[in-house]
Parts: structure tokens; sequence; C-alpha cells
């Protein structure tokens, strides 16, 4: 019965895993044009541009939520925040090595 219980947990931590990176992936391309996977493996100063224009438009969503703007998209500005976090956690790592 315990490897079933941690075989379920382990399904469902995957699962929220592969929604997050969609969410992550559909955010990025629907705001810059850029796909997650290229961004992710492109060089330090690709990374760089990629940062500050996502910089910006998470600022944008966040301007448009404290205005209660009916465009704001609480969803799209988590994973926009989330992709850039992603996006720095994977530059920080790659100038370590």
């Amino acid at each position: 019965m315990d490897t079933l219980c941690r075989d379920i947990r382990a399904f469902q931590h995957k699962k929220h895993d592969e929604q997050r990176i969609a969410s992550q992936t559909a955010a990025l391309f629907l705001t810059c044009g850029v796909e997650l996977a290229d961004a992710l493996s492109a060089p330090p100063s690709e990374k760089s541009r990629i940062a500050l224009k996502l910089e910006r438009l998470i600022e944008r969503e966040r301007l448009r939520g404290m205005r209660r703007h009916w465009t704001y998209d609480l969803n799209r500005h988590i994973a926009l925040k989330q992709t850039l976090n992603r996006l720095r956690q994977e530059t920080v790592g790659s100038s370590e090595r």
C-alpha cells in the first residue's frame, strides 16, 4: 500500500510539473514569440535579452492588475514570473560551470 501511495504522489507531482512547464511555454510564446526550449538553450547574451523583455512584460502585467484592467490575467502573470525565474536559474547554472 505504501508503494501505491508513493506512485500516486509521484504521478501527481509529474503532472503538476508538466502543467507548469506547458503554461510557461505558452505564456512565453504568446507574449514574446519565443519557444521556451530555445530560450533555455540560447547563449547567455540572448538569455539576458529575453530576461529583460520578460521583466518589462511582467511589469506591464502588474500594472494591468493594479488598475484592474479587463485584460489582466493572473495565470499569465504567474507563468511569466515562473519563466523568468527559470531562465535566470538556467543562466546562473550555466555560468557556474
